[in-house]
């Protein structure tokens, strides 16, 4: 059996989602001209997360969309199984605005990569700035998030779990050991 161990629980998660309302807040004196961008399965969970938050907080509403990079994966043909892919959903310009992109988990930066070259077909932002909730800080890529909740120096063997109410039932990050 594998060993699991608790990094982050429910109230820690809400911190990080707090915390990135706070730096978006802080850091952006516009902000009708932010548009999010989560990608999918967890990373468009925690944009709309962020995106609600600052219509509590500031009652501006900022547009919400998700990406699916299967499709724009550099490693495609490695993957032994058929990609499940997902509906891309960015019903908004992005020409011209700061786009922000969310993840769950920065590992590598080849998703980041894919995610990248996605949304430069679909427009031209002014820029765009990465928010993840967990970085496990193992770069193949020259990528770095603006903004993480954690980061993890683990043994790339290892696997890093996000679960979330929305699909898991539970706001939980586990480390779970191979």
């Amino acid at each position: 059996m594998k060993k699991r161990s608790l990094i982050l629980n429910e109230k820690d998660i809400s911190k990080i989602i707090d915390s990135m309302v706070s730096s978006i807040v802080e850091d952006e004196k516009e902000l009708k001209n932010l548009a999010f961008i989560g990608i999918i399965k967890r990373g468009d969970i925690i944009a709309k997360r962020v995106a609600e938050r600052i219509f509590k907080l500031k009652n501006i509403e900022i547009p919400i969309g998700k990406i699916d990079i299967n499709l724009y994966r550099d490693d495609l043909s490695l993957i032994d199984y058929q990609p499940l892919v997902r509906s891309t959903e960015v019903l908004f310009d992005i020409n011209d605005k700061v786009v922000y992109l969310f993840d769950d988990v920065f590992f590598t930066g080849r998703t980041i990569r894919s995610a990248l070259v996605e949304i430069l077909d679909i427009g031209r932002p002014k820029m765009i700035k990465l928010f993840v909730l967990v970085d496990r800080k193992s770069r193949e890529l020259p990528i770095r998030p603006d903004f993480s909740g954690i980061e993890l120096e683990i043994p790339k063997r290892d696997n890093i779990n996000v679960f979330l109410k929305e699909i898991d039932g539970k706001d939980v990050v586990e480390k779970e050991e191979n």
